[in-house]
Parts: structure tokens; sequence; C-alpha cells
């Protein structure tokens, strides 16, 4: 959405019937669907309510990521349901960024066989599953077996966190890298960086381009820690002294 001016003076949070509620003075805060805008914890809504309490002038809603992560959980546009969610997560198996390699330049194999092979071992550790990797155009072959491990232990995980780990899965374009950073195994910026390990490549071999790469990288790392920091604080049970808000 464009940019908006700001409307309100205050930002709070009330406990209503469904959850946690961000208040903009006295009205509710509503989802684009015209829905409540009711989160599942308190530590969410305070992080939601942040969002919307640093803007300044204006709404730049391109920068409040928790706001769009909760309105998609809301409203969930798409219409799917939770197996529907977990199936899309696994299917980045197949194209999964750490399964596939270059054979050429040799620089860059050394590269990724030195950086991505650990990450890999650990999740076939981790999931007691085998993942391998491929120089074939056609990507690794994953074994069934890898497949619905994944999709048991994504099970576990209810809607909301479901629709960060997509989130984060399609900003780093890799199911092991998100899984090892909502693991805590890596990470944010290390994640990031994996995922662009052929690009920061090219860039230290040519160079970039003045201003965009930056741009580029904040916009990516600022994404995906706030798709991670959304799974948790779905999966976060306990809530949040009212006292933190104060603070």
């Amino acid at each position: 959405p464009p940019e908006r001016k700001r409307f309100y003076q205050n930002v709070s949070i009330s406990q209503g019937e469904g959850g946690f509620e961000i208040n903009l003075d006295h009205r509710k805060l509503k989802t684009p669907q015209a829905k409540l805008f009711t989160v599942p914890s308190e530590a969410l809504a305070i992080a939601v309510a942040t969002e919307w309490d640093s803007q300044k002038d204006t709404i730049k809603f391109y920068t409040m990521h928790l706001t769009t992560l909760c309105n998609t959980a809301l409203d969930n546009p798409t219409q799917r349901n939770k197996m529907q969610l977990i199936r899309a997560a696994v299917k980045f198996l197949e194209t999964d960024t750490v399964c596939y390699r270059v054979e050429e330049p040799a620089a860059l194999a050394e590269l990724q066989k030195n950086e991505w092979d650990p990450v890999v071992a650990w999740a076939e550790k981790r999931y007691n599953v085998a993942i391998g990797s491929s120089t074939s155009i056609l990507g690794p072959n994953i074994p069934a077996s890898t497949k619905e491990t994944f999709v048991s232990h994504l099970a576990s995980y209810n809607m909301w966190a479901l629709q960060g780990i997509e989130y984060v899965i399609t900003q780093l374009k890799s199911l092991i890298l998100s899984m090892g950073l909502i693991d805590k195994h890596i990470t944010v910026e290390k994640a990031v960086l994996l995922s662009r390990l052929e690009e920061e490549y090219q860039i230290q071999r040519w160079g970039s381009v003045e201003w965009a790469h930056d741009y580029d990288l904040c916009e990516l790392c600022a994404r995906t820690a706030a798709g991670t920091l959304f799974v948790h604080l779905c999966s976060e049970s306990s809530t949040v002294k009212h006292k933190l808000l104060q603070d």
C-alpha cells in the first residue's frame, strides 16, 4: 500500500476475547479484510504496537513486516489449510539453495562446499534424514522419507507460526537455512549470507552497484529477522508483563 499520513497519536494493546488487540488512540486496528486485528500472544502484540508507534509523519507499510504477517495469518488470503502450508514449505526442498552446487568456477564450488556442507550436515543429523547436494540442473533427489520427516516436524507448529516459517523460506529460498535459523543453529546474518553466497562471490569478484547492494542486503535481513521473530512469538505460550510496554 502507498504511504499514508499518520492519523493517530498513541498506540496501546488490550486483551480481548480472541487474544490481544492493537489500539490506535481509541480505534481498534483492523485487517485489510476488515477483521479485528487480534494476535495470540502479548509479546507479539507489543512487537506490532512498536511497529505502529515507530512510524513518523507517514505510515510506511512496507517497513511493517510483523503487521503484514499478522494480516496474512488473520485474513488467509490464499485460503490454505495447515497441511497445504506445510506441503508448500517442504516443496522448497526440491529447489533448496544450499543443495544446488556448481562445478565451475572452482573457487565458487569450493566456497559452496565449505559454507553449505556444514549446514546440510547439521540438518541431516538434527532431523535424522538424508538430503545431500547435486551439480545437476535437476537438483538432488530428495528421499520421500526426508520430506515426510519435515512434514511431521512442521506439523508441530501452529498455523500462525507456519505462516512465518513459509515467509522466511521464501526470503532465503531454502528450507534448510530457515530451519537452521528458527532452531537457533545460525543467526539471521549468517542465514542471509549463506542464501546469497553466489551473489556475494560475484560481488567480491566484479564489484557491486553503489547503494543497491547494501539496500537489498538490509531489506533481506529485515524481512528474515521479522519472519523469524514472528515464528518465535507465535510459538510463545507465556505472556510478557505489561511493564515492558512502558520500559
